[in-house]
């Protein structure tokens, strides 16, 4: 396996997620793309769609399969500093795994609150402007109802965070009110983030 594709491989483990070639490369600086997509497809270890015009790659079962069995590989030669640190890491998951019973995809949940902040920060062109929570779920649809309010109710107790409610409530549509949280007993419609910590 290739440094690049061992990279993909364990990027797409640890966001739990499908990953563009952009959310890849935000991500870990790889993409996934030519000979190196079509071994990993052709292996049955991630499966690419295109969507619209972005490829989309997820982790298969035999992929995940196969990252747990390189958790008790020796490291590459030549990998260098790095290298023998991330295998450092992955014998200490596999030593945890052992000892708690677990397997490798129960330690890793898609980071929800970063995937809001990433599309809020897309969407602002990384100002503090506010958006209506209708339009970041509606760009996030694939992240299931419950987990997004779950995390923007997480997001709100963060310093330079804001979730209000629309003041004018005669322009809120059944989007709105569908894709609203409700924090204190009041819905909350708009987003504006100044600073995350």
């Amino acid at each position: 396996m290739s440094p690049r594709e061992l990279a993909v491989l364990l990027t797409l483990l640890a966001e739990a997620r499908e990953l563009t070639n952009a959310e890849l490369f935000a991500v870990a600086g790889v993409t996934l793309d030519g000979k190196p997509r079509l071994r990993l497809n052709k292996l049955g270890l991630v499966d690419s769609v295109k969507v619209g015009r972005a490829l989309v790659h997820e982790l298969t079962e035999q992929g995940a399969q196969w990252c747990t069995a390189e958790l008790t590989r020796p490291r590459p030669e030549k990998s260098g500093s790095y290298g023998g640190a991330l295998y450092a890491v992955l014998a200490g998951l596999h030593r945890h795994l052992e000892t708690s019973g677990q397997i490798l995809t129960d330690i890793f949940e898609p980071d929800v609150a970063g995937q809001i902040i990433r599309k809020y920060t897309e969407l602002t062109k990384g100002k503090p402007d506010q958006i209506r929570l209708a339009d970041l779920r509606n760009r996030l649809a694939h992240i299931p109802p419950a987990d997004f309010s779950d995390a923007m109710t997480r997001l709100a107790d963060r310093d330079g965070v804001h979730v209000r409610a629309e003041a004018d409530r005669k322009t809120l549509t059944d989007a709105d009110h569908a894709a609203a949280i409700v924090l204190g007993g009041t819905p909350r419609h708009l987003l504006t983030v100044e600073a995350v910590r």
